[in-house]
Parts: C-alpha cells; sequence; structure tokens
C-alpha cells in the first residue's frame, strides 16, 4: 500500500471513515464547524481552508493521477488543514520581520499558508487521524507534500504549522538542515538550479508558555486535593501575596461563581460577549468571534465548556471568563483558560478570575494540567510552569532559507535561555520544586 494525497475545499472527507477524537476540544469537528458557521473561517475572514486528505492506494492500481486517486479512495487516514491567508491576525507566532524582509527585496510574502486552530494559542495534533492510525514519517511527508501543491497553485510564499505537538515538530524537522547544506541551497540557486529541484527544509521555531500542573510532589505526584493543598507548595512570601489579592476581590464585594455546560443560559452568554467585547474594545478594535459562535459551542459541545463569572454586590455580572476542558478521563487531561473580559477595571480580578479559579476548578475535576493561553510572565510567579511551544516553517524561495534559518536558530537558544532563567523565579519552596527538563 502507498500513500497519496488529495486536495479538497470542503469537509466531505469527515463522513469516510472512523475518526479518533482529537488531543484537545479545538479540533473537534463541533469547533471547527463553528467557526465556518459564523465566519471565523472562510474568505470573507481571510482563512480560506483547504484539507491535504491522505490516504492508502492499493499498488496494484496504478492510479495515473491524484485526481483519479481522489475518486477512488477507500482508505481514508488522515487530514491536515490548511489555511491561505493574506495576513497574520489570529495566529500568536509572529513572523512579520520575514514578511518586511521580503518586501525590502520587492518580493511579494503573501498569499502564506498557515495550519494552526484560528485565533487559539493551544498546543495540540493538527491532523485529524483515522481510528487505528498514528502519526508516522511517511504520513507527515505525504501532507507537506500536498501542501507544497498547495503553495505552487496559489504561489504561496510559506507554510506555517503553529503550535504543533513536539511529536510533529520532531518527526517534521528528522533532517534540519546544517549549516553547509544551507550553503548548497544558496549555491545552487545561484547556479541556475531551479527552485523546484530544491529540496527545501522544514524549519523549527520554539516559544515558550506557562503551564499548570496538578502534581504534589510531596504526595508522591498525586493531584492536589484543594487550593491551599496548592498554595502550599509556595513559597510563603507567594502564599502571602495570592491570598492577598483573593482577599481584594471580597472587599470590593465581588463574589465568583463557576457555571458548565447547560448550566450556562443564554442571559449568562450575553453578560459573557458583552464582557469579551470590552477586552477588543478597550484597544480600538473589533473581536474575531461572534455571539453566534459562542452559542454555537454551547449547542454542540456543552461538556468541555466552563464559564467562570464575577458579580457585584447587586448581583450584576461585571467580568467573564470562558474556559474549555477536556474528558478528566483523557490522558493529559487538560483546562483551557481561553476568553476573558470585564466591564471596568477591577484590583486583582483578573488574577481570580482567569488563574484562582481555574485552579480550583482543575483540582476539583481531577484535569492534570491548566493551559491559561499566551504570554505572560505574571503566570510565572503564581506558580504555572514554562513550557516550550514548537512551530514549523516551510520557506518556498531557497534565497531567504540561510537567513530565516539563522534566526530561527537564535530564537530557539533565546528561547532556551529564556525559561531556564524563568524556571529558576518560580515561587515553589525547594521540596516541591520540580526538576528542569531541556525537553519540555
Amino acid at each position: 500500500m502507498s500513500l497519496q494525497y488529495a486536495l479538497l475545499n470542503d469537509t466531505s472527507w469527515q463522513n469516510q471513515t472512523d475518526w479518533q477524537t482529537p488531543d484537545t476540544p479545538f479540533m473537534s469537528f463541533a469547533f471547527w464547524q463553528a467557526l465556518a458557521d459564523t465566519g471565523a473561517i472562510g474568505e470573507q475572514a481571510g482563512w480560506l481552508p483547504l484539507f491535504v486528505l491522505v490516504h492508502r492506494v492499493a499498488d496494484s492500481e496504478n492510479h495515473t493521477s491524484i485526481k483519479q486517486a481522489a475518486q477512488t479512495v477507500t482508505h481514508p487516514i488522515a487530514v491536515l488543514p490548511v489555511f491561505i491567508k493574506g495576513h497574520h491576525r489570529g495566529e500568536f507566532v509572529f513572523d512579520h520581520s520575514w514578511a518586511e524582509a521580503y518586501a525590502r527585496y520587492g518580493m511579494d510574502y503573501y498569499p502564506r499558508l498557515v495550519t494552526s486552530v484560528p485565533y487559539t494559542p493551544i498546543t495540540g495534533q493538527r491532523l485529524w487521524l483515522a481510528k487505528g492510525e498514528t502519526l508516522t514519517s511517511d504520513i507527515i511527508k505525504t501532507a507537506i507534500a500536498g501542501v507544497d501543491d498547495i503553495a505552487q497553485q496559489v504561489v504561496a510564499s510559506s507554510w506555517h504549522g503553529l503550535f504543533v505537538t513536539p511529536e510533529l515538530a520532531k518527526i517534521a524537522t528528522a533532517s534540519m538542515p546544517t549549516d553547509i547544506e544551507i550553503a548548497h541551497l544558496l549555491a545552487a540557486q545561484d547556479n541556475g538550479v531551479e527552485s523546484s529541484e530544491i529540496d527545501i527544509p522544514i524549519l523549527e521555531r520554539q516559544g515558550c508558555q506557562f503551564l499548570w500542573q496538578n502534581k504534589d510532589l510531596l504526595q508522591d505526584f498525586q493531584p492536589f486535593t484543594d487550593f491551599e493543598a496548592f498554595l502550599a507548595t509556595l513559597k510563603a512570601k507567594k502564599r502571602k501575596t495570592i491570598r492577598a489579592e483573593r482577599r481584594k476581590v471580597a472587599e470590593q464585594g465581588i463574589s465568583c461563581q463557576r457555571k458548565c455546560g447547560d448550566a450556562i443560559t443564554d442571559e449568562d452568554w450575553k453578560a459573557f460577549y458583552h464582557c469579551y467585547v470590552m477586552t477588543y474594545a478597550i484597544r480600538g478594535q473589533q473581536p474575531y468571534l461572534t455571539i453566534d459562535f459562542f452559542m454555537a459551542l454551547a449547542a454542540t459541545m456543552s461538556e468541555h465548556l466552563m464559564l467562570a463569572q464575577a458579580l457585584d454586590s447587586s448581583g450584576e455580572i461585571i467580568a467573564s471568563s470562558l474556559f474549555l476542558y477536556d474528558d478528566r478521563h483523557s490522558e493529559n487531561a487538560t483546562l483551557y483558560g481561553r476568553y476573558w473580559g470585564a466591564l471596568g477595571e477591577y484590583d486583582s480580578l483578573h488574577f481570580e478570575l482567569c488563574y484562582y479559579q481555574g485552579i480550583e476548578f482543575a483540582v476539583e475535576q481531577g484535569l492534570k494540567y491548566f493551559d491559561p493561553g499566551t504570554q505572560g510572565e505574571h503566570k510565572l510567579v503564581r506558580g504555572f510552569i514554562p513550557t516550550t511551544t514548537h512551530s514549523i516553517h516551510r520557506i518556498y524561495d531557497p534565497r531567504f532559507v540561510p537567513a530565516i534559518a539563522n534566526f530561527c536558530a537564535q530564537d530557539r537558544e533565546h528561547i532556551a535561555q529564556y525559561r531556564q532563567q524563568a524556571f529558576e523565579a518560580l515561587p515553589f519552596n525547594a521540596d516541591n520544586m520540580p526538576a528542569f527538563d531541556n525537553n519540555q
């Protein structure tokens, strides 16, 4: 059996086999359908989706074309989403300097191709796999061949796989080019070798986010029993600071509550969205997502939703924070902090609603991790551990590869140094300090 790919512009592939449950709610078909149905993705949004379908074909069939193979596919095994984009919005891995470099040389950086969950800086699978399949180098190579085909058709400058798993990054970059090999790329271009004949490498960038872990080191790595058990792992000064922040919220006459799934009413959603819009309004921006998007999530995947609310002394909702979470029985069950907003400025309320309420919920539910979203060293001092993120990139013009490869290498070194320094600033006491791992 050999692997081939087909390029599709719709989701008809979803009915062609049984697919594995994705590793995060953000790769569920329901989440992507909500994005499509509410205009968050599509041509008008500047996120034009295509799908690379990887399937097995018996060698004896001797298909003469990709189109013919697509018509007779019987064993679809993987799908990679690819967006054609003319901007960088909603990505969280920034390559603006690369676009500027292209512009300086009179070259067009757009369109570019992106594989990601739109507006979501969460690490996870980027391919849907059929049941019984595992991610292999052959699947990835075939999928990337499909990406290259799209790039050639739309004359894209590059492809960017964002917030991919360490496994995918490792397989895709297994043949990372050496400085000598990159020099050969440039020499081949100078010697008149056609770009299509040059083996373009896949480059890796790394970033750093902060992840809370539900592990009590003094209790043989067992989950925490409650929020106070977590606080007991921190240095006395840090415990005092967190308790003071929580008191400040209460002293302002603010109370907090959490609702899950079907307990979240239409009125709750309206109040949440009012708060969410304010996050963008104070920056003079329009939100990426509509109220209809969130209502679609409520209708199709309510079992993954938790809404934390802050109420003033009269019972009015003044702030909201929406979380998604995995089934607690999944291997790496995680809480994801995603969407927040408040109607005014309140001392320490952001920390309470976005972090402490999330930690309490993760402990109650027995979730193993809490991913609060991208950026923010303020997460570090509240017990969120610096963790490496990965993205992979394919630059189709060989003339730009050496400089961008050098940029990525330097960036990886900087992130490694930053993560170690951030690790040393963690607030845990000596008995609860996790071991530093260069590979995490």
